[in-house]
């Protein structure tokens, strides 16, 4: 894994009982609605819950705009060169499309890790901040795509009624869009706020850099030119670069690879591709280049790798 950890302070030894009270409860709540290793999408949209009874491998994985609270166990989330430590006392926060390389380091059969993923709108944090009565905030925006928080009572809070909603499905299609409302305001007031705010407001070098991510992330197996993805953004290229680097922790041609190396990865575990298959199919006009590209960036050969995968999976139990 890689180096650069970084880790918010005022974590779960420093944390006051309500907070620690009410992180239990969710786990508690988590763990009783999902029994089997891995990811469980629920009936509320975009919310879905996790849980794993012992370390795992590394996963590439791509998120979309998404809040991930953690409550029980330990992951590292590696974004481009840092390392991101999560903690049953934090959440993560992505406001771009981004490709990582995550790893459960913490977990047991009697202490699993816990958590679960709640999908971003972006049009409707836009929404909530152009309302005449959301409150102003002065500090400035910051143009870092991830960011780690300390998860807070008045997170947490409307994270579990959420939650509650998954026994009360007449309740859902009412309740969940203003809770999810909620959850946004909240983190639209916290200190990783800033991260949301500089993404969805127009204008906002940042705004514009999420625009040639977006395209990249549409548009992953066509030549790169980055002269035209800088037009698309209305700036410079090097600035593009200085921008797109700021928010991604990569430059273009570094998340067009590590992209294009994930959905090969997935497409060969999921559609049974072969590595030349897969390796056209993303956009890559050399087999070998990929084979040294994956080789590098996963540690094995490709087939190797899925090989291996698909045994860890045959082998994960499910209760």
């Amino acid at each position: 894994m890689r180096k650069h950890a970084t880790k918010p302070k005022n974590t779960s030894v420093d944390q006051p009982a309500p907070v620690a009270v009410m992180r239990h409860d969710l786990a508690r709540k988590i763990a009783a609605h999902i029994s089997v290793e891995g990811e469980l999408a629920t009936a509320i949209p975009g919310l879905s819950l996790y849980r794993r009874t012992a370390p795992t491998a590394c996963t590439s994985a791509a998120y979309q705009p998404r809040l991930i609270v953690f409550v029980q166990g330990q992951k590292r989330i590696n974004l481009g060169t840092t390392t991101f430590l999560c903690d049953g006392s934090t959440f993560l926060l992505a406001s771009v499309d981004l490709p990582i390389v995550s790893q459960v380091v913490s977990a047991t059969a009697e202490a699993p890790f816990l958590g679960l993923t709640l999908n971003l709108q972006m049009p409707e944090v836009r929404r909530i901040l152009s309302e005449q009565d959301f409150p102003s905030i002065q500090e400035p925006a910051d143009a870092r795509g991830m960011a780690v928080g300390v998860t807070s009572v008045e997170l947490l809070d409307p994270c579990s009624r959420l939650l509650d909603l998954v026994d009360a499905p007449q309740d859902i299609p009412f309740l969940s869009p203003l809770i999810h409302r909620e959850i946004i305001y909240r983190l639209l007031q916290s200190p990783q706020g800033k991260h949301l705010r500089a993404i969805t407001t127009s204008g906002e070098q940042s705004h514009r850099t999420a625009r040639a991510v977006t395209w990249l992330r549409q548009n992953y197996a066509r030549p790169l030119r980055v002269e035209q993805l800088a037009d698309l953004a209305q700036m410079g290229v090097s600035t593009l670069h200085h921008h797109f680097r700021s928010l991604t922790a990569m430059s273009p041609l570094q998340y067009q690879k590590q992209l294009r190396l994930h959905v090969a990865r997935e497409r060969m575990l999921n559609e049974g591709l072969d590595a030349a298959s897969a390796a056209f199919e993303v956009g890559y006009e050399s087999a070998s280049q990929f084979n040294r590209e994956y080789s590098r960036f996963f540690g094995e050969p490709p087939m190797r790798d899925i090989k291996a995968r698909r045994l860890a999976l045959a082998a994960t139990p499910n209760d």
